[in-house]
Formats: structure tokens, C-alpha cells, sequence
């Protein structure tokens, strides 16, 4: 059983000297799918807890594009009805905030071995995450109202539809956060080369 993962370990080496940006990609690809399924549980649990508050009934519509459309759209009363109000909004930012700095941290350390400046990498990272998490909201109110309302309204799943909309909707987030996420990793995620000071015994007089 060693000798079998010792010899998959050398492979693997290998493939990742060679294919570098693939073997990556694959490391990349596997620890997201780790921190979708930490959302996935986390997002219900949030949702639960921010649910039992009056928050549910305070509405968030910020940044208009036109006339009725908003970037952030939680209108004000639980879904499918109302947008899940400011509940939604913080149980939805939590538990992206949650896996976005443990996948900094794997990431960085693991998919890419940087040894770049911590600091200024999670600064770069914190600018990518604020843009995107903008872009993906402004997507998302394309898709989840029709998504809740199919779940709960139009095949009548009630509860069960509501944490089936929930899976969906995270889902349909990561996928859109992992295929932007990969090409800026590569850049903020850098390996410099070590530079290497040789120590030379004085000479002789």
C-alpha cells in the first residue's frame, strides 16, 4: 500500500513539474469543490439563524441598473413572496466570506506554493473577491427569484424546495466564482525564484 502511494506520489510529481498550469488547475479544481460543500452546509445553517431575526422584514435593493433592477435585490419578507431581506443578504456574504479566506490560505499554499508577499496577495485578493462578489450578485438576480419560485411555488417542495433552491443557487455562485478566481490566482499567487547567497570562507593571508 506504500509502495502504491509512493509510486502515485512520483507520478503526480512528475505530471506537476511537466504540466504545471494543469496539475493546478486540478488542485484548484478540488479544493473548490471542498469549499462548495463547506457553503452548502454552512449557507442553511446561516440562513436559519439569520432567518429567526427581523431582518428577514428590511429589505436591501442597492445600485440600480434602470429602472427596476438592482445589483443587490433582497426585498424585504421571506421567499419565495419577498427576497429573504437583509437576512439573505448576510447569510449569503458570511458564508462567503467564511470560504473565501480558508480558500486563500489553501490556495496559496497548497494549489499554487507561493512565496509572494502574504500581505499584498490578500490585498489584490480582497479587490478580486469585492469585484466579483458584485458581479455575482448582479447575476444572481437574474436567477434566483425564478430558481425559489420553481422549487417551493411550482413543484410544491415547500421547506425541502426552499434548501434545494438554497444548493442550487450556491452552486450556480461557486461555479461562477471558480471559472474567475483560477487566472487571477495565477497571477496574485506568484513564485518568485529563491535566491540563493553562497557563503565563501575568507581567504588565507
Amino acid at each position: 500500500m506504500v509502495s502504491v502511494f509512493l509510486r502515485l506520489r512520483a507520478r503526480w510529481a512528475l505530471f506537476a513539474a511537466t504540466r504545471q498550469t494543469l496539475a493546478q488547475l486540478i488542485v484548484f479544481a478540488v479544493l473548490n469543490v471542498g469549499m462548495t460543500v463547506l457553503q452548502l452546509v454552512l449557507m442553511p445553517v446561516a440562513k436559519a439563524l439569520f432567518g429567526l431575526t427581523p431582518l428577514v422584514d428590511i429589505g436591501l435593493q442597492a445600485l440600480p441598473i434602470g429602472s427596476d433592477y438592482f445589483v443587490f435585490d433582497y426585498a424585504a419578507g421571506a421567499l419565495p413572496e419577498g427576497g429573504g431581506g437583509l437576512a439573505y443578504f448576510l447569510a449569503v456574504q458570511l458564508t462567503l466570506a467564511i470560504a473565501q479566506v480558508l480558500n486563500f490560505f489553501a490556495q496559496r499554499n497548497i494549489t499554487f506554493k507561493s512565496n509572494s508577499n502574504p500581505w499584498i496577495a490578500a490585498a489584490w485578493y480582497t479587490a478580486a473577491y469585492v469585484v466579483i462578489t458584485f458581479g455575482a450578485a448582479a447575476l444572481q438576480g437574474l436567477y434566483k427569484a425564478p430558481i425559489y419560485d420553481l422549487f417551493i411555488t411550482t413543484w410544491g417542495m415547500g421547506s425541502a424546495g426552499e434548501a434545494a433552491a438554497d444548493m442550487v443557487t450556491m452552486l450556480i455562485n461557486a461555479l461562477i466564482s471558480c471559472a474567475v478566481y483560477f487566472p487571477i490566482f495565477k497571477i496574485i499567487f506568484r513564485t518568485d525564484p529563491v535566491v540563493v547567497i553562497e557563503q565563501r570562507e575568507p581567504l588565507g593571508v
